[in-house]
């Protein structure tokens, strides 16, 4: 008798529903019948409204139905149907005042807060699909980009043909190291070249460790005989068919009952091109640098298909630097399989736009190692061949050399812990207007692989030492006065006269960075430790550090200028032109002119609070 068998009827149904349902299906076997058990099933009318009011916190499933996420203005933020889910104490995080309307009668399983958060605290991939109530609406904004004739793609364009193989007679404990040695998940079980068996992780761990089965225990006593599979002519729509009806994860494929390939549900997700959570993946299954530059050549396309599909410019900045980050993890994983195991723990750092998640196109790199204390000087020479090795991958792949010359190449911004501390010291207490501008890049800092208690420990130590010091706070101040906006008398736009770049303004120059650099400065004056400019003004009204109407106001005019400026590389892309910053205000419509004055306007205004807030510091 099955664990679905086992259930009452009413659970079964709905244990059946959710293995079928993302990202319920990514559990382990067992965990959807165990966690229906605390599930509770509710049926609601059209207008039923869910809100910060409603007392249960937790996870609904839609069964039937349909509902509007919506923001306290009443901004359509999202729909959702059937199969789809929603956590209102989450969606609260990312958007106070936001609520959930129902536009039609609804059936809804409800997975109480204390059984959700579990959940996402023991299953890794589970936790992924709900990180970030922005990746939601992503996902269905990049959903409509995918063609439909994909799916009618041989599954040979998709397939891994570099297959590891086995007999029936093999022990388990040998296959075992093969599959770990050739990092693959799956093997197939010949009878010369007949397929009979597969054998998974899954039944390595089910079938052998669970069953505690002695490592002699020959493969064709633990295998899946004669497995389901498709010949080399079906399509991506067929495997995709298969494999969903059998809750399948790996597809073996045959030529006259000859294994010649493997097709698992990574690959399924890669068919998705353009999906920014696939293009990710792909770029981590990369062995070298030119294998990764191939899967990056299209990205420029692909933000020219996120715009056109009305992706916000903020979530394309987020899918653009999760890319990034994706390159620098992966680079460091080759570099570290050539040179061997760290010698000691470390965080590799990113600054600037990449810190912030706030990357488009054409970025150059800003990079940094946080090493431990414990490290020797033969061990610092580790750490500088793993920096030549990632920078030199990096500009390879596009993200060229900082020309600032901010990179983890550079001994000034790869350290030890303590000598992070004394630079950061140096900088607050011995400061020059010069280096003021230089050192401002280093307070937008992240991990992007390694230890990131060490960046916190750094982070920490930031806060403590520019909150204390209102001198270094007034050098950064007026740092943050020097680019002005582009507004005249009568509110008319000031556009240069002359040069290559006549009749245009520097959007990023004279619009993005003054608000970037007015955001940092009341964070790190406030102690806020976000990094992210959006989270860092939402926190500064939070903690009434900032007026919420001032917030609001950066915040609307900083989506409106990144917007503006995802519109520009769009455009340019589409053109064949030179990637820049530079907006002619005269190609806009007249409604956008009249948004960029008013936004210029609001960093004017910014400015101008910037000065009375700070200038009991100033010279």
């Amino acid at each position: 008798m099955t664990e679905t068998q086992s259930l009452p009827p009413e659970l079964a149904s709905v244990a059946d529903f959710l293995r079928q349902t993302l990202p319920f299906n990514v559990l382990p076997e067992g965990e959807v019948e165990r966690i229906v058990h605390h599930m509770e099933i509710g049926y609601f009318r059209n207008g039923h409204v869910f809100n910060e009011k409603t007392r249960e916190q937790g996870l609904r499933i839609l069964r039937s139905g349909a509902v509007e996420i919506r923001s306290q203005d009443g901004e359509l933020l999202d729909r959702l149907a059937e199969g789809e889910s929603f956590a209102l104490s989450g969606l609260l995080q990312q958007e106070p005042g936001v609520r959930a309307v129902l536009i039609e009668d609804s059936l809804i399983y409800f997975l109480p807060q204390e059984d959700y958060q579990q959940l996402r605290s023991h299953y890794r991939n589970f936790d992924r699909f709900f990180h970030g109530q922005r990746s939601r609406r992503l996902f269905r904004a990049t959903r409509s980009m995918v063609s439909p004739d994909s799916m009618l793609v041989p599954i040979t364009s998709l397939m891994a043909t570099d297959l590891v193989t086995t007999t029936t007679q093999t022990p388990v404990c040998e296959l075992a190291g093969l599959m770990s040695n050739r990092r693959v998940s799956s093997a197939l079980v010949l009878d010369g070249e007949r397929l009979v068996g597969i054998v998974t992780d899954r039944d390595l761990r089910t079938r052998v460790l669970a069953a505690r089965l002695p490592p002699e225990t020959p493969v064709a006593d633990i295998m899946t005989p004669d497995p389901q599979h498709l010949t080399e002519k079906a399509t991506i729509f067929d495997a995709t068919l298969l494999m969903t009806r059998h809750g399948m994860h790996h597809l073996p494929v045959v030529r006259d009952e000859k294994a010649v390939g493997i097709l698992t549900t990574s690959d399924l997700i890669s068919a998705r091109q353009d999906d920014p959570v696939y293009i990710v993946q792909r770029l981590t299954r990369q062995e070298s640098v030119s294998a990764m530059k191939g899967v990056l050549r299209d990205i420029p396309q692909f933000l020219l298909r996120w715009n056109d599909a009305g992706v916000p410019a903020d979530q394309v900045s987020h899918i653009l630097t999760a890319i990034s980050d994706a390159v620098t993890n992966r680079l460091i994983d080759i570099a570290v399989r050539d040179l061997g195991p760290a010698p000691v723990p470390y965080a590799w750092l990113c600054f600037g736009s990449q810190a912030r998640a706030e990357q488009l196109l054409n970025a150059d790199q800003d990079n940094g190692l946080i090493i431990s204390n414990e490290a020797t000087d033969e061990d610092m020479k580790w750490f500088e061949a793993l920096a030549h090795r990632v920078s030199d991958g990096l500009n390879d792949c596009g993200y060229v050399y900082c020309p600032g010359n901010v990179m983890a190449t550079n001994p000034f911004w790869r350290r030890r812990l303590s000598g992070w501390y004394e630079a950061v010291d140096h900088w607050v207490s011995s400061f020059n207007p010069n280096s003021v501008m230089e050192i401002s890049i280093a307070f937008d800092l992240r991990t992007v692989n390694g230890e990131d208690e060490l960046t916190h420990q750094v982070q920490s130590h930031m806060l403590e030492r520019v909150q204390a010091n209102s001198i270094f706070q007034a050098a950064l101040a007026e740092n943050v006065l020097e680019a002005t906006p582009p507004i005249g008398i009568f509110r008319r736009l000031v556009v240069e006269r002359n040069g290559d770049h006549k009749d245009t303004l520097n959007i990023k120059k004279r619009g993005l960075l003054p608000i970037i650099e007015i955001t940092r400065l009341n964070a790190l004056a406030a102690g806020i430790d976000r990094i992210n400019t959006l989270e860092r003004l939402q926190e500064l009204a939070r903690s009434k550090r900032m007026t919420r109407y001032d917030s609001r106001n950066l915040q609307d005019a900083l989506r409106f200028l990144m917007q503006v400026r995802l519109q520009i590389q769009a455009d340019q892309i589409r053109e064949g032109e030179p990637l820049s910053n530079h907006c002619n205000p005269q190609k806009l419509p007249k409604l956008a002119r009249e948004q960029m004055r008013d936004a210029f306007q609001l960093v004017d205004s910014a400015q101008k609070s910037v000065r009375l807030t700070y200038r009991q510091g100033m010279r």
